[in-house]
Order: C-alpha cells, then structure tokens, then sequence
C-alpha cells in the first residue's frame, strides 16, 4: 500500500509504495511505474522522493565488505551511513575525508549528492575520494564504476541524484587522524569584507572553516558573525571521550515559534556569547552541533520547512551575498543557524556536483507558504544573475530554468539515467 512520506524539511509530502532492500546480491524488485532508492532521508526537498511511485530504501545494505587499517581504504555497503563509519574507523585513527553537517547519511546518498563539507577548499566533494563502487541497474545489470571503468557511468552517478540505479557498495579511503580531537579557533567578523579576509586568511593554514551570520541583522550589525577555523589535533591533545548526549524534541509544535522577534532575539545572544580564541572541542561537536538533538526539524511546526543553499562565483561573492542578506532581513523570515562558507577551486567530479569556486550560503526558512516561496524566487534572481547555483538536495521548489541555468551540463545526465528510475525532483525540473 502506498505511505505518506516527507524529506528531512517534512515538505512536500509524497505517496509512495516502499519495498525495502536488504541483500546487495538480490534484484531490484520489478513495479510498475518508477523507482528511487532512499538512503536515510537527510536531503531537505523532494530529491529522495517519488510520488506515485516506488521507493527502494537501502538502510538494510548495512554492512562492512573490508576495511585495511593501515591503508584507510574501506568497502561497505551503500546504506551503512557515515556515524556507523566513524564507530569503526576513529578507534583506528581515521576520519571521515569529506562529511556534511550530520553523520546521519548513507554512503549512497552522500554520494547521490555528492556533499561537501567544511573542508571543500582542501579536499572537495566525498565524490572525489571514491575508488569505486557497484551500480544495480532496474534490469538486473550489475557495474563496477571508477575513474578508470565506465567512467562516464562513474560522473553521472556521483551527484546523479540517485537516477542511474542503487549504488551496492563503495570502496574510499579515509583520512587519517591522530584523536578525535580538533584545535578550534573562534573569531567574531563585523562585516562581510571581514568575512572574506579571514576566510582567505584560514585556508591557507586550516583544513576547515565555516562561519555563522546573522541573517536578521541590519544597519550597522548587516554581515556579522562568528568564524570557526580548526585542524585535527595532535595526539597529546587528546582526552576522556565526552558522554554522547542526545535530546529529542518530544513534539512538533502547533506552530513555528521562529518569528522575526525570536530570530532577531537569539541571533543577537548568538553573537555576544562566542567566546573568541582557541578551544580544544571534540569532533562531534565542531562536526556535527545539531546531531545532538533528535528530530530537530519539529521546531519549525507541521508545515516543515525549506532550506536554501546556493553558491555564488568568486568575482561577484561580496555584492551577490550581500543582496542575498539584504533581502532575507527585510523579509522577516530567516533561521538560526545561517552558514557561510568559502568553496576551493577544484574540479566536479560528477556531471551535476554543485560545489563550486565561489561562496555559499545555507539557511532555513519556516514554510509560510507562497510568502515562502515568493522569496526564495526572488534569491533565485540574484543568484542565477551572479551566475551562482542552487543545490538539489536541498531543494523543493526551483524551477526547470533555473536548474538548467545552474547545471549546464544536465544533457549528459540523460543517456546515463535508468529508465525505470525518477524522482519528484527531476520530473519537476525535467517538466
């Protein structure tokens, strides 16, 4: 029977028969209509959904084939996600070589979509550390993809959304570390020309840098925020591991108590209580903040939300980022945790990686509707006229134009596309 389910946003909802996959060696199970798998459900849109259609999810392909620790190459199974990796790997003194802002993804959707982390300008994508990996293709075909077979197999199913077929299992090295401890270091900017100063500054000696900026401030607070730069720490800072504390939001509220007065309110907390200087924190808070809460996403109330990520090119970053925060104050509407980062200059390693030179922004926005909506069309402008780009796996609402404006190379997607394999995401942008 066909189930009611949402992305991490919690919208848009979708109708869709779910048959879970639990063997890497069994056969994709033959339906009627079209099929995607589904990972662990962290893209925020409608990217991991398929109204109407089948929904394959993958968090039964949980094990580890192989790992090497004196390499740091490691083969598992395409559902077994990055926190069961680190549980194996960080004892062993590796660490994940690419992670987004959670540790709760599969294998299979970071590679889906390819994610970046906070050190792209070091490393780049998870894309670009894959060895290889199997794709299960609808009609039972199995094939081995790597940069040196079936390589154009290989681009297309990195970022590829999940349409080429379900990715088995994957071979990568990971990184190694001396503890799971990082050397942090917390700057306050007033401004975005600051900013870009310390970021510049940063790269050349830290693996990662991330910032935080106020999206509600105006007049002579526009562009503050707080800046995180850090490197792995050296064995002699290690210490006891800290307990793992999980809190749980019991509740989705009536309502979004993320309103202006709220936002403008915690943000300006946010910026006073950071404490400048050096730190030695662990991983998982510098990683991961909000992974401490369970089920975060309730707070912003039964509607859901939608995240906006973009990425604007070098040359127009100051003025375009600049817009971008100028219209979010004004509308009122925003979320707490608003990132701001630097991307390096490197090459995509999929035919539809969004990571790019250039600067990109994340944020929240509570679902108001076409309030909502009406605004993030009007970043679209500003970002498609600065000749930026708007990540799918974040998305729920872009348009076809936009996205063929944002990836020009969509076209070589098309031969490479199982044709029993869609989302709601593509049939939306392929309309």
């Amino acid at each position: 029977m066909p189930a009611v389910g949402t992305s991490w946003g919690r919208y848009p909802h979708a109708r869709q028969t779910v048959v879970p996959l639990r063997w890497r060696d069994e056969r994709l199970p033959q339906v009627d209509g079209s099929m995607l798998a589904y990972g662990n459900g962290r893209s925020y849109g409608d990217v991991c959904l398929n109204d109407g259609g089948t929904l394959l999810p993958t968090r039964g392909l949980d094990r580890f084939i192989a790992f090497d620790p004196a390499t740091g190459i490691l083969r598992c199974e395409g559902g077994v996600s990055f926190a069961a990796i680190l549980d194996l790997a960080m004892p062993k003194g590796w660490f994940l070589p690419v992670t987004p802002g959670t540790r709760f993804v599969t294998v299979g959707g970071a590679i889906a979509n390819d994610v970046h982390g906070k050190n792209h300008h070091l490393a780049g994508t998870f894309g670009e550390h894959l060895l290889r990996f199997e794709l299960l293709r609808s009609d039972g075909t199995r094939i081995e993809c790597s940069p040196a077979q079936n390589t154009d197999l290989y681009t297309a199913t990195i970022a590829g959304l999940g349409l080429t077929g379900v990715i088995t299992w994957a071979e990568f090295r990971l990184l190694r570390i001396d503890s799971p401890w990082m050397t942090q270091e917390t700057r306050r900017f007033a401004d975005l020309a600051e900013f870009f100063a310390l970021s510049s500054e940063s790269a050349r000696e830290h693996a990662y840098t991330v910032a935080w900026i106020d999206c509600a401030a105006r007049g002579g607070a526009f562009g503050r925020g707080v800046f995180y730069r850090a490197n792995h720490a050296p064995a002699a800072a290690a210490g006891p591991a800290p307990r793992r504390r999980r809190f749980a939001l019991p509740f989705t509220p009536p309502f979004s108590p993320i309103t202006s007065p709220s936002l403008r309110a915690f943000n300006e907390w946010y910026f006073r209580r950071a404490r400048e200087g050096r730190a030695i924190v662990h991983y998982e808070s510098y990683f991961y903040p909000l992974d401490a809460i369970a089920e975060w996403n309730r707070i912003y109330g039964p509607r859901g939300f939608l995240q906006y990520q973009c990425v604007v090119p070098p040359a127009a970053s100051e003025a375009a980022i600049a817009e971008l925060l100028q219209r979010i104050a004004l509308s009122g509407s925003g979320s707490f945790l608003a990132v701001l980062k630097e991307f390096g200059d490197r090459p995509a390693a999929g035919v539809l990686s969004f990571a790019r030179a250039g600067t990109t922004l994340a944020l929240d926005f509570p679902n108001r509707g076409e309030a909502t909506l009406s605004l993030l069309d009007r970043l679209d402008e500003i970002v498609a006229a600065a000749g930026g780009a708007v990540y799918p796996a974040k998305d729920a609402r872009m348009t076809g134009t936009r996205f063929r404006q944002y990836f020009p190379r969509w076209q070589e997607m098309l031969a490479h596309i199982d044709p029993k394999f869609s989302s709601g995401f593509w049939r939306r942008v392929m309309e």
